[in-house]
C-alpha cells in the first residue's frame, strides 16, 4: 500500500509540473471510475464523455491545491460529481415534491429487488425524472448524506430526502411493471 502511494504522490508531483505522460498514467488509472459516475449522473454517453473531460481538464488545472496527493482519488471524485451537477443542473428543474413522499415502514421494505435484472434496474435509474436520479445517484452509489446533498445541489435537506423516496418508490413502480410484463 505504501508503494502505491508512493507512485500516487510522484506521478501527482510531476502532472502538477505539466507531465504530459503523468498525466495520462493518472487519466487512465481514475477514468473508468470515473465515467462511470458521469454516466449514471447525465442523461447519456455522449454527455458523460463531455462530463469527465471537462473534469479532468478542471483536475489538472487545480491539481496544484490538492495538498495530499494519496487523496487523489477523492479529490477527483468531489470535482467529477460537481461538474455532473454544474452541467446537468442547467438542463432540468426540481418537481414540488416536498414531504408528500410516504413513509415506508420496516415491515412494508420487502427485498423484491433480490430477485430483478440488474440491467433493467439500471435501465429504470436513468430513466427518472432528473432530480430524483441525482438524489439518488448521490446517496446510494456516491455516499452522499442527505446534508451533503442539500448542499451540493442548492436544495434543503427535506428535498433531498423526498427526492429520494420517490425515486425508490418510482423505481419500484416502474421495476414491478416491467416484471409483470416479462413476467
Amino acid at each position: 500500500m505504501e508503494a502505491t502511494n508512493n507512485i500516487l504522490q510522484v506521478l501527482v508531483q510531476k502532472a502538477v509540473k505539466g507531465d504530459a505522460s503523468a498525466q495520462a498514467l493518472l487519466y487512465q488509472q481514475y477514468s473508468k471510475a470515473m465515467f462511470h459516475i458521469c454516466l449514471r449522473m447525465s442523461k447519456n454517453k455522449n454527455g458523460a464523455e463531455d462530463i469527465l473531460q471537462d473534469s479532468f481538464i478542471l483536475a489538472f488545472k487545480k491539481l496544484h491545491q490538492l495538498k495530499d496527493a494519496t487523496q487523489f482519488g477523492g479529490w477527483l471524485k468531489r470535482i467529477v460529481v460537481n461538474e455532473c451537477i454544474r452541467q446537468t443542473k442547467q438542463s432540468w428543474q426540481w418537481e414540488d415534491w416536498e414531504d408528500q413522499h410516504d413513509q415506508i415502514s420496516n415491515e412494508q421494505e420487502e427485498e423484491w429487488w433480490k430477485t430483478v435484472n440488474i440491467e433493467m434496474v439500471y435501465q429504470q435509474i436513468k430513466a427518472l425524472p432528473d432530480g430524483c436520479k441525482q438524489v439518488f445517484n448521490l446517496y446510494v452509489f456516491e455516499d452522499y448524506s442527505h446534508k451533503e446533498i442539500a448542499s451540493l445541489l442548492s436544495i434543503s435537506e427535506s428535498t433531498s430526502k423526498s427526492q429520494y423516496h420517490r425515486a425508490r418508490q418510482l423505481l419500484k413502480n416502474k421495476i414491478n411493471q416491467q416484471m409483470l410484463i416479462n413476467g
